[in-house]
């Protein structure tokens, strides 16, 4: 796997390709009714067969690419240390760990060490999305009733 450092910037030949093979790799998809449909590289004749959820992975790798987004696959391990934990909600180690502690977040300990699920820490991420913006709404109906907006 390449190191973050060595990503660079899609060219803008490499944008157009991947715009050009995006186009029709989304119309294959959109008539594949097969999980793992057999793809044939044409330059070696060669056939093999993919799940169809990496096509759809692929698809959406060529999107970014044509709109000159750098891309970097990450395998997700189902159990995180609190570092990556954290990372992943872009906060810091401390931080996370206090969630860890009230109760906001499920955990394990390995000898000293904190481990969470993935899927706790996703749980979590999407909870306060949804607080954040029903806050948000809450906040801009006050408003409204304080006479605050122009109408």
């Amino acid at each position: 796997m390449k190191n973050l450092e060595s990503i660079a910037r899609p060219s803008k030949e490499d944008r157009v390709l991947a715009m050009q093979s995006y186009d029709a790799l989304s119309e294959v998809l959109k008539k594949l009714d097969t999980g793992s449909p057999e793809i044939e590289i044409e330059e070696t004749k060669g056939k093999l067969r993919v799940p169809i959820s990496a096509l759809k992975l692929l698809s959406e790798i060529l999107e970014a690419i044509s709109k000159g987004k750098m891309v970097s696959i990450v395998p997700i391990a189902t159990e995180m240390t609190t570092q990556a934990a954290a990372d992943l909600l872009g906060c810091s180690r401390p931080h996370f760990v206090k969630l860890l502690e009230s109760g906001k977040v499920p955990f394990t300990k390995v000898g000293k060490h904190r481990r969470v699920m993935f899927e706790d820490v996703m749980n979590y991420k999407k909870q306060m999305k949804e607080t954040q913006k029903r806050l948000i709404i809450e906040m801009m109906a006050a408003d409204e009733e304080a006479g605050l907006y122009d109408t």
